[in-house]
């Protein structure tokens, strides 16, 4: 992962946690049910994820009580507007742009001196069956503060009340609790700590629940995508609801997406671009063996390139240069089929989100095309970067600095 650090591709807002902010994250841990961090400083995101405190605790999503009770921290108003960079669902960086939003000057307050705990409920105690996740509709943001400071804020006010009544000013008891009160916890006269629960609605999404799910209702028919095998085939077994179920590795799906006006492709006009050299420059990679260049030069010279494309035996060029044999072959007929011709991945990821599809709706299903058959190495960084940090580091180091290369330039 050096090399994506040095290129700030790795994780590169993540803000700086140490001192108080440590002891203020602590209590927001221990208030939501889990253990403490040993660490004196680490890093957190957006939602008060942290990578060191997940490879601490062993548990990538620790602020989770199960699948169905997701938490969040704000101790700093400068996670507003940064990545959340381990998402359980892809709609919880538009529920902290909502927070963020509503609540954005109240926090810059509070986190003075004070950390937030945040609950999403969604109204599900836990997950038994795959397709409770057709539940999901309205999400409660609720907020709760540290040290009970509202409550204490109340306190406060109360004897403020009692030292204005009658003669209570000459009373040191009254003197005492007010000064305690206020060395302890400052002032709380004017602070306003009060922070409404926010509903944040769901449409569409993926979650990683039941180890990977994509949940697509805002089209003709309810559409439920695992990528689980295990449970694809429990989701089956549901009778009651009435949706498509799909495992993505089933060709089927993709025929689906396509009827139902969700995805679609233009060979004629994909072929053109750069996300097609992309495409094809990854392919060409999966058959470079003991080459005798780097990879970067053989993929960055075209003379290079075509080298090393005639090395290969005949299947393999057939495979990387198929949609060019199949559009040159459609000039001359029309009898020819896709599928005879351009191979399967290769062809599933030229595929694109529908044109009329809305921006949020979009970008879901790039994700869920990058899933499908991951070979745009920027858009597999784009939308699902877990996936391609895992990957990135089985590469050859030429090949990395390739992607780096293609991802820093965007072409």
């Amino acid at each position: 992962m050096d090399k994506l650090k040095e290129a700030n591709l790795y994780r590169s807002e993540l803000i700086p946690v140490s001192g108080k902010l440590v002891e203020r994250y602590n209590k927001c841990l221990a208030k939501l049910g889990f253990t403490k961090t040993t660490l004196k400083t680490f890093h957190i995101d957006g939602i008060g994820w942290s990578p060191e405190v997940a490879e601490e605790k062993k548990e990538t999503h620790y602020l989770n009580n199960g699948d169905a009770n997701a938490h969040g921290i704000i101790i700093s108003p400068l996670q507003k507007g940064k990545p959340v960079y381990v998402p359980f669902h892809t709609f919880d960086r538009d529920m902290m742009q909502q927070v963020f939003k509503t609540y954005g000057e109240k926090i810059n307050d509070i986190t003075r001196d004070c950390a937030i705990c945040l609950d999403f409920d969604q109204g599900i105690d836990a997950f038994y069956e795959p397709l409770d996740l057709l539940k999901y509709e309205t999400v409660s943001i609720s907020f709760h503060l540290i040290n009970d400071l509202i409550n204490v804020q109340k306190k406060q006010l109360k004897l403020i009340e009692t030292f204005n009544k009658d003669y209570n000013f000459i009373d040191e008891k009254i003197h005492e609790q007010l000064l305690t009160s206020a060395k302890t916890y400052g002032d709380l006269r004017h602070r306003d700590l009060e922070l409404p629960a926010l509903q944040f609605t769901t449409d569409s999404f993926y979650t990683k629940a039941f180890k990977g799910v994509y949940v697509l209702r805002d089209f003709i028919t309810p559409i439920v995508v695992f990528e689980d095998e295990a449970w694809h085939k429990e989701a089956i077994k549901d009778t009651s609801h009435e949706v498509l179920i799909y495992h993505i590795r089933q060709p089927e799906l993709m025929d689906k997406l396509r009827d139902h006006v969700i995805i679609e492709y233009d060979l004629e006009y994909t072929v053109k671009t750069a996300r097609y050299e992309r495409v094809k420059k990854f392919e060409m990679t999966q058959y470079l063996k003991e080459t005798q260049h780097p990879i970067k030069d053989i993929l960055n010279n075209p003379i290079l390139y075509k080298s090393y494309l005639n090395k290969l035996d005949l299947e393999s060029r057939k495979k990387i240069m198929g949609v060019e044999r199949y559009l040159e072959k459609l000039e001359t007929s029309n009898q020819y089929k896709i599928a005879d011709i351009v191979d399967l991945k290769l062809f599933e990821a030229l595929h694109k989100p529908h044109s009329s599809l809305e921006g949020k709706h979009q970008d879901l299903i790039w994700k869920l095309l990058v899933n499908i058959s991951p070979k745009d190495v920027l858009y597999w960084y784009w939308y699902d970067k877990e996936d391609f940090y895992a990957n990135f580091e089985s590469w050859d180091d030429s090949f990395k600095e390739w992607v780096i290369e293609t991802i820093s330039n965007k072409i």
